[in-house]
């Protein structure tokens, strides 16, 4: 493989699907978060960002000395060209560091009615050679989110032959999509939601089976189980054992997916790459601590693996089409009283002898007993069964504001 020098300070960029994702993935360690307008952006599933909220988005982020990335990287109708530049220059007024665009027109656009805004060419776009990234970059791109198809090799070759002030980012963790960066039709033709305006209903995780003509509602099972099969059902992918191979090769910002996921998702695996990543810069050639990648067992995902970096293809989980889920957050510390009770927002059901795995942002997870917990009046209680309840809890054990608690189930 091809070795590069690994730049100095390689970007974390998380996912926000609303404020509250927001906050996560700043508070856990994002370098730059990206996020949708309520138009032309991949997902519409998640809450999305309006006017107001952007402007928000982008003051928290600059306060936080972290940068904002809008996506606008649908491939918009002839009808919607006429909302773009006001769009666009909203986008700018509202203070956001980039676009990550795909289309052509809406690239152009871009240039003219948002030009303080740098233009990243989205996965979109499927760029996977070197003559592709060296064209968008002479058109005024600064960036490139590479397809995920690539090989490390092959993203070598494209930093080796491409101008060094193109930044290469490529995805380290998250959801894969079964067709080729998602250029997939599935959607559209079974459910008639159409995944360009990111309301793509998953058909490839949907359970099949193989019916014969003359033979309706007989069932036969493709392979696997008599249940039948998941046949299009990609794995999630999961880099963070092998970040130094990807800075290595040249990537110098680091993507996690998941605009539709959870805050509690965001605030893992930020904080899991962001430990991977300092420890790495600080402790070059050593092993990774275990409960870093172990922290990526504790949300839902599918079964991992490298995707296509290593060669050959990820496959499919044909087992199931859900997510192992193992752990859920029960609560949210909100701080600690004059009194020294430490005051707990409920998330989740949690009872009195429980111990609570506790996720603070920077720091390895650590557990804490729940045998002292009492309601907002000192009465001691054996259950925490209403959500958003606030809950006192005595412990000698300082938890910080914000942090999460979580159980194994």
């Amino acid at each position: 493989m091809m070795k590069h020098a690994a730049p100095k300070i390689p970007e974390l960029l998380a996912p926000a699907g609303d404020m509250e994702r927001l906050s996560a993935a700043l508070s856990f360690g994002a370098d730059a978060v990206y996020l949708a307008g309520k138009e032309f952006g991949m997902r519409s599933a998640p809450k999305n960002f309006g006017r107001e909220e952007l402007f928000q988005a982008a003051e928290l982020c600059h306060k936080k000395g972290a940068k904002l990335y809008l996506t606008c990287n649908t491939v918009p109708r002839n009808d919607e060209l006429s909302r773009l530049p006001a769009f666009l220059e909203f986008a700018q007024e509202a203070g956001v560091d980039a676009f990550i665009l795909t289309d052509l027109g809406v690239f152009d656009m871009a240039k003219r009615y948002a030009p303080k805004v740098e233009r990243h060419i989205s996965t979109q776009a499927g760029v996977a050679n070197w003559a592709a990234a060296r064209m968008f970059y002479e058109m005024g791109a600064s960036r490139v989110v590479l397809a995920r198809e690539l090989s490390m090799e092959e993203i070598g070759e494209i930093r080796a032959k491409t101008p060094p002030e193109l930044e290469l980012e490529a995805f380290c963790h998250g959801a894969m999509c079964m067709s080729f960066s998602g250029r997939c039709l599935l959607s559209n033709y079974l459910t008639g939601r159409d995944a360009n305006r990111g309301d793509c209903a998953q058909p490839c995780r949907w359970k099949y089976a193989l019916v014969e003509e003359k033979r309706p509602g007989q069932y036969m099972p493709v392979v696997e189980t008599e249940e039948g099969s998941y046949i299009l059902n990609s794995r999630d992918m999961c880099m963070i054992g092998h970040i130094p191979e990807l800075l290595a090769a040249g990537v110098t910002s680091l993507k996690i997916e998941g605009r539709a996921k959870s805050a509690y998702y965001v605030s893992v695996v930020t904080n899991a790459y962001r430990a991977a990543l300092n420890f790495h810069l600080k402790n070059p050639g050593e092993p990774l601590p275990a409960w870093i990648p172990e922290e990526l067992e504790k949300i839902s995902h599918r079964e991992y693996s490298t995707g296509f970096y290593m060669g050959g293809e990820p496959g499919q989980e044909t087992r199931s089409g859900g997510y192992v889920r193992s752990y859920e957050v029960v609560a949210v510390c909100e701080g600690r009283r004059e009194d020294g009770m430490t005051v707990l927002s409920q998330r989740n059901r949690f009872f009195r002898g429980d111990t609570a795995d506790v996720l603070e942002p920077g720091r390895e997870p650590y557990t804490v007993p729940l045998d002292r917990i009492f309601d907002e009046e000192g009465n001691p209680i054996e259950a925490a069964p209403h959500a958003t309840m606030r809950v006192l809890l005595d412990t000698d054990t300082p938890i910080a504001p914000g942090a999460l608690l979580r159980e194994k189930r």
